[in-house]
């Protein structure tokens, strides 16, 4: 899997860019607010529809135009792909792919994945459980396509839901109507629940293993599922079961609240390091590694799920690690496409007999 080609036309402060990426690494250069992170942001826009920065796509037009574009050129295999996406000012982004217009970008389903590494991954252990549920929602998306719509189909239901408990109806009608919704709820929510628990113990597994090197087998990293519905017995018709039960004894707190406490929407992730939690105790170099081992982790169990590795793109990452960590990141670059950014050349050090192409940024323009 690798992007052959991106273009861009007023995407953020690129005017026009139309370049060609090496198959293995890439390394853009350049000072802070030139246009590094714009650009893994068009990339991983090309994978899933969306931004990983914004959830307002008029912020990623040019401020001085009233549209912008990117497209990108894909290999999954054999097949190759085009992808395009156009947005304009106060109307819907539109997303083609082999000039093919989807109906939404929920539609998307390019092939193409892709995993992020950024500073601000450590949002991942500082910050609360939205931060973590939105970390496995956009990853399980990725290798599970009817994921992303069941997360669509339990969201819109649990809006409703919310709105009905705030609603000025009449508590025998409101009673009724939660029946249908609650039914509907825990049927999706279920299946949200099964899939996100396998996939955080597959995780949990070979992250404890990448921990364990990259630590020199000081720490012990375990990743836990947290749910306020029972999931252990792993058995769908019990957890739907759970689920119901527990929907119905907390009406009265949830009519009392306006929204729904139980569910999915309020699921976490624990995680420890030699049985300690991490968001609390451990270091900022202990976190950095941490958040470095999940990420390496998901890039393994995309290929484990695929049958090819994801695009990397590594945001500025280097100058947060130490040396034996750089190295152990480089080294995983090996049959990955790599795109990477960094304010300093310093960071190729460590890339000496790479393949790689080097461009430098200056205010949305690219020389190599």
């Amino acid at each position: 899997m690798n992007i052959e080609s991106i273009k861009l036309i007023n995407f953020r402060n690129y005017n026009s860019l139309n370049i060609s990426l090496n198959k293995e690494t890439n390394v853009f250069i350049g000072k802070n607010a030139q246009g590094k992170t714009n650009l893994l942001e068009s990339i991983y826009m090309c994978a899933t529809g969306r931004s990983f920065r914004t959830n307002r796509d008029k912020e990623i037009i040019n401020l001085n135009k009233n549209q912008a574009y990117v497209g990108a050129k894909i290999k999954v295999d054999k097949a190759e792909k085009f992808i395009e996406i156009k947005m304009e000012r106060n109307k819907q982004k539109r997303i083609r792919v082999n000039k093919i217009e989807l109906k939404n970008f929920k539609e998307l389903y390019s092939g193409l994945n892709v995993v992020v590494f950024s500073p601000d991954d450590l949002k991942l252990i500082k910050d609360g459980p939205g931060e973590r549920r939105s970390f496995l929602d956009m990853s399980i998306s990725q290798i599970k396509p009817v994921y992303k719509h069941n997360i669509n189909r339990y969201n819109k239901i649990l809006f409703q839901r919310n709105n009905l408990l705030k609603s000025n109806k009449k508590k025998s009608d409101i009673l009724n109507l939660l029946e249908i919704f609650d039914l509907q709820l825990a049927k999706i929510g279920t299946e949200i629940i099964i899939s996100r628990n396998v996939f955080i113990e597959e995780l949990s597994k070979i992250a404890e293993e990448i921990h364990k090197k990259l630590t020199l087998e000081k720490e012990k990293l375990t990743l836990n599922y947290i749910s306020n519905v029972n999931f252990m017995e792993q058995n769908k018709d019990i957890i739907e079961k759970d689920f119901l039960t527990k929907l119905k004894l907390n009406t009265k707190k949830d009519l009392f609240l306006g929204t729904t406490e139980i569910g999915p929407h309020r699921d976490d992730i624990e995680i420890k390091t030699n049985n300690i939690d991490a968001r609390t105790f451990a270091s900022q170099g202990q976190q950095r590694t941490i958040v470095l081992s999940i990420k390496l982790s998901e890039v393994e169990i995309i290929k484990l799920d695929r049958g090819n590795y994801p695009v990397i793109l590594l945001d500025d990452v280097f100058s947060e690690l130490d040396e034996e960590r750089r190295k152990y990141l480089t080294m995983s670059f090996n049959g990955k496409q790599t795109i990477i950014t960094s304010t300093d050349v310093i960071d190729l050090v460590d890339m000496e007999g790479k393949n790689k192409s080097i461009f430098y940024i200056e205010n949305g323009n690219i020389l190599q």
